[in-house]
């Protein structure tokens, strides 16, 4: 029997028209959206479906994912897919927590909501940067930042992808010494801010106060933390980790080497892009990976994992 992991994307893999025919087929998926637009007090239909300027700004992007990825889970879950563990990049933990049971659904919108205006209010544009580092082992990326003050480790996507974070000038100067050391490309990308860097504590600080009313559960299953990369058993870590993450690495690799570690090797990512799919091939190829994006591609993968 295959052990299942659900993944869940982050920031970045948002595109118009995303979860739309998911609305227009699924019970499930529509009363997600229609939750959310109601708690949230923006219309998510207009917001996901429709060409506008909001969904690529941090403050509706966040919430504008999370929601999409629900719905799509609801609906999956109602086609009799279920998964053993569960993992999301950075904003996709929200996802993971609530589908391994430990948050409801309209805490995880609420606080979401709040983390997105946090981390895009968090840093003054322009001061901060990210930037894509290819072709280069995380240990020769990791003695290099150590000589440059305010540049940090981001993401440790998978081998060969490593993305830095931190003060715009900082991220300059260690972009241009990771090419000098041998770096295949450094690209840098189009972000309202330094993510997951110490840049983000205020943020943090703005998030354990979101948290502060929010009930955790049991949780069903295990999921997989992006502050350390390993299983969450215990809820009572779940609040303390996602403070944590604002400001800390996402430890993406090191996540899904755990999971397949502990016998994962089917893994099912659910949202729109293909981001976890691919980092997932240059982890490991010898695990399975499916995305659900569409309707469509929801039948064709439960069909398959039936």
């Amino acid at each position: 029997m295959s052990k299942i992991a659900f993944l869940f994307p982050g920031q970045g893999s948002q595109c118009v028209g995303m979860g739309a025919d998911f609305y227009e087929t699924s019970k499930e998926a529509r009363e997600v959206y229609d939750m959310a637009s109601e708690l949230i007090g923006i219309d998510l239909k207009k917001l996901c479906f429709e060409e506008n300027e909001h969904l690529d700004q941090t403050e509706f992007t966040q919430i504008a994912l999370l929601t999409t990825a629900l719905a799509m889970e609801q609906a999956v879950r109602a086609c009799g897919l279920v998964p053993e563990v569960t993992a999301g990049l950075s904003l996709g933990e929200y996802n993971a927590i609530v589908s391994a049971g430990g948050m409801e659904i309209a805490d995880a919108m609420k606080v979401v909501r709040r983390r997105g205006i946090l981390m895009q209010e968090a840093c003054p544009a322009g001061e901060g940067a990210m930037a894509a580092v290819l072709g280069m082992e995380a240990a020769k990326i990791e003695e290099i930042l150590s000589g440059i003050s305010g540049a940090y480790i981001a993401n440790y996507n998978c081998p060969g992808q490593i993305v830095i974070t931190g003060y715009e000038n900082a991220v300059s100067e260690a972009s241009e010494q990771l090419k000098a050391a041998g770096a295949k490309r450094v690209l840098p990308l189009n972000v309202s801010g330094p993510f997951h860097s110490p840049m983000m504590e205020p943020a943090s600080q703005g998030l354990t106060e979101a948290l502060e009313g929010v009930g955790f559960m049991e949780l069903q299953i295990p999921y997989v933390t992006n502050v350390t990369g390993q299983y969450v058993r215990d809820i009572a870590l779940t609040r303390g980790l996602l403070i944590q993450q604002v400001a800390s690495s996402v430890r993406w690799q090191q996540s899904v080497e755990a999971m397949i570690a502990d016998g994962v090797d089917t893994f099912v990512e659910i949202g729109p892009g293909r981001t976890l799919t691919g980092f997932l091939r240059k982890i490991n190829r010898d695990v399975k990976g499916y995305n659900i994006r569409t309707v469509e591609e929801m039948h064709q993968v439960c069909e398959a994992l039936k």
